[in-house]
């Protein structure tokens, strides 16, 4: 009998379908994984913004992530949207129970059209609770200025903020420098252990459609880890996967707002 590549998206569900729980399967699927799914919150969601938010008990949540493990297990997870402290307790005390590998920690707190998606108080129980579980975590530079306090000015400033951000006990980080101006966009790979940096470079697509980069990048990411590449080689493959899914999505209208990338660009035009 085959086995599948399994990995679980921990997230909240994108009725619009270009973020949250609907990325992270989409990548999942063209990827080459089976992928699963523990809905955090329910939001009422479009190209142009967030317009309600309905988060899901945390008994709830601890209950899908005890049935999926308990039965099917995973290779790799991806964490996404977690609204509130207690949500995030509770998911980082299963992950711990059932040791699950390979957790890839994407610490979403802005939508892209600005709505905030994390509660003010909900930043240190992240910080204590969940970031030390991770692999690997995949803020952009305003979610890492959040995190730390003061602002990440410049390519120069990347490497000093992701050593900062190891702090916290992720074993790697990865900063992506989307946000700074220039032709290409920069995203920082640093190792703890080994005290390593590696920088991912791609020319930047020119487009709108930009709505779910984030998810997307992580769950690609989770899926090279689930697949068994190493670190290193899960984020190349990943920055390549989601560049293709700019440029082909750079071509589609759907929405008034930020549509979203081509996660099957690989599949059909």
């Amino acid at each position: 009998m085959k086995s599948y590549y399994r990995a679980l998206t921990i997230a909240g569900s994108d009725s619009g379908g270009g973020a949250g729980i609907q990325a992270d399967l989409k990548t999942f699927a063209a990827l080459g994984c089976y992928g699963m799914s523990v809905i955090t919150a329910l939001t009422a969601q479009n190209t142009v913004g967030v317009s309600a938010i309905h988060p899901v008990p945390p008994a709830f949540v601890a209950r899908q992530l005890e049935v999926v493990l308990e039965d099917m297990g995973t290779d790799a997870v991806k964490i996404g949207m977690i609204h509130n402290s207690d949500l995030i307790r509770v998911i980082a005390d299963r992950l711990h129970r059932y040791d699950a590998p390979n957790i890839v920690i994407d610490p979403v707190m802005v939508a892209k059209s600005g709505d905030r998606l994390l509660q003010e108080e909900a930043i240190e129980a992240l910080k204590e609770e969940l970031l030390p579980l991770a692999t690997v975590i995949t803020p952009n530079l305003p979610e890492a200025a959040v995190l730390l306090g003061s602002p990440i000015e410049g390519r120069k400033a990347m490497e000093e903020a992701a050593r900062e951000l190891a702090r916290f006990g992720p074993a790697a980080v990865l900063l992506k420098g989307g946000h700074l101006e220039g032709e290409r966009c920069p995203d920082l790979l640093y190792l703890r252990q080994e005290d390593k940096a590696i920088f991912f470079e791609a020319r930047r697509v020119k487009t709108s459609n930009t709505h779910g980069t984030g998810c997307t990048l992580s769950s690609a990411i989770a899926a090279g880890l689930a697949r068994g590449l190493s670190l290193a080689d899960a984020v190349g493959r990943a920055k390549d996967y989601l560049t293709g899914a700019l440029r082909a999505g750079a071509h589609y209208r759907l929405g008034r707002g930020h549509g979203p990338v081509h996660h099957f660009w690989e599949y059909w035009p």
